[in-house]
């Protein structure tokens, strides 16, 4: 009987334990390198000033824009968290930050409140701005060189820029329903044909129309030759969603020093689109997005009298909002 040599085990082990030790390796590197992605990029911030937090890439809101930027903004996911032993979808989990609320509030001690609204005079609302030193606003009126933008589509209540503007502020108020193109009220106050919209008119449009009334913040603030806005005010009807989203994501916020928004509530808003739970993530997400950029909310109005309705667009003639004021906390 021919003698016939024996299976070679050893080679095989081998071949194991090498598949097994890439294996490892390969494992090893990927948390060195999840690590690596968690840990802060260096900062480019100047001196005597906090690094922002970093932005994580997360999916984009709904309803995009036309022309969208890359860059997106934080968008709150809707997670389900696992039951204990996995499997399943489990109960859904809160939407909410892990750091905070971004209604969070912080105290204004000089704060002027102007005309809070009551029953018999519901035209006029709270527009409040905050005055202590640390913000620097107060200096800006006492010295002549505050600056007020007022955002509005049609509204004809003005108490709050004329009493801006006989306090020092020069004001410019954008509001398409303005007879002339730009119109001199008196020293310090603008009246401008110029409609605020979240995108810029689409270039075969401005081709036909050079002197088209409707303009991103942004591009308003370069024709006119503004580096910064001390106060921004803002009564778009439900646009100031998507206008606020571009602000964010074009990095305006930080040339504004307080935001006065009146936010709308009964409907998703202009070219907001999706279910009632993702539309209030798109939303948490901007306020969330405010906090993450240093802006602080120290003042909110809702008038009781009005109805209180959420996310109703089919009721006939409904309407529920806030007035809701920020302040730049790295505003100097």
């Amino acid at each position: 009987m021919a003698w016939q040599r024996p299976p070679r085990r050893g080679c095989g082990s081998l071949q194991r334990c090498l598949l097994g030790a890439a294996l490892l390796l390969g494992l090893r590197l990927c948390a060195e390198l999840r690590r690596a992605s968690l840990r802060p990029p260096a900062s480019s911030a100047p001196p005597g000033r906090a690094p922002r937090p970093p932005r994580p890439h997360l999916p984009p809101a709904p309803g995009l824009q036309r022309g969208a930027s890359w860059r997106q903004v934080t968008y709150v996911r809707s997670g389900r968290r696992a039951p204990p032993g996995g499997g399943g979808s489990g109960t859904p989990k809160p939407c909410c930050a892990p750091h905070g609320s971004p209604r969070r509030k912080i105290a204004c001690d000089h704060m002027s409140t102007d005309s809070l609204a009551t029953d018999s005079s519901p035209t006029k609302k709270p527009w409040s701005v905050c005055l202590d030193d640390r913000f620097g606003l107060a200096h800006q009126i006492h010295s002549k060189q505050c600056r007020l933008y007022s955002l509005g589509l049609g509204s004809d209540d003005t108490h709050f820029e004329v009493g801006m503007a006989n306090d020092g502020c020069e004001v410019h108020r954008f509001d398409p329903s303005v007879k002339s193109a730009h119109v001199l009220e008196n020293e310090r106050l603008w009246y401008h044909r110029l409609s605020i919209d979240w995108r810029d008119p689409h270039p075969a449009v401005a081709a036909q129309k050079p002197y088209s009334n409707t303009r991103k913040l942004g591009t308003i603030l370069n024709e006119f030759g503004h580096h910064k806005i001390d106060i921004l005010k803002a009564d778009l009807e439900s646009a100031e969603w998507k206008v606020l989203e571009n602000l964010i994501l074009e990095d305006v916020l930080e040339q504004i020093g307080q935001l006065i928004f009146e936010i709308h509530l009964h409907w998703p808003g202009f070219e907001v689109s999706g279910s009632d739970s993702s539309v209030v993530r798109f939303w948490y997400s901007l306020l969330k997005e405010l906090e993450l950029q240093d802006f602080r909310l120290f003042h909110s109005y809702k008038d009781l009298s009005k109805p209180q309705i959420f996310l109703r667009k089919n009721i006939f003639n409904a309407s529920s909002c806030y007035t809701l004021s920020w302040v730049n906390t790295r505003w100097k």
